[in-house]
């Protein structure tokens, strides 16, 4: 017996396995309209893809043209923590509702095809 199909068997086995398998699964709560927090979810996480990176480009590049390392060493990380900070706010806010019955379905399907 080949070492992947000891752990389906071994996940299979955890209440949370014998739960996927058992309850019916499925992906329902995807044909739901989704909430104004669900946006606000995805708004912020497109923001911290705004604030991460092209803000530490900018930040580099006005230190450059500035001649101020200070604002490269002190922007860059700061701007970095905040699209962090967006970024996990906007998973949080978008992604609560939706996270726990894919991975039960996911867990379900893919201990069918392996036991």
């Amino acid at each position: 017996m080949n070492i992947i199909r000891k752990i389906a068997q071994g996940i299979a086995k955890t209440k949370f396995g014998r739960n996927a398998l058992n309850e019916n699964a499925d992906l329902t709560v995807f044909n739901k309209k989704p909430s104004a927090k669900v946006f606000w979810g995805v708004f912020l996480m497109l923001i911290s893809y705004i604030a991460g990176w092209p803000m530490i480009g900018l930040f580099g590049a006005l230190s450059l043209y500035w001649k101020e390392p200070l604002i490269i060493t002190i922007g860059g990380p700061i701007s970095f923590g905040v699209a962090h900070i967006a970024f996990f706010a906007g998973l949080y806010l978008a992604g609560g509702r939706y996270v726990m019955p894919f991975i039960r379905w996911a867990t379900k399907v893919m201990l069918k095809k392996l036991i």
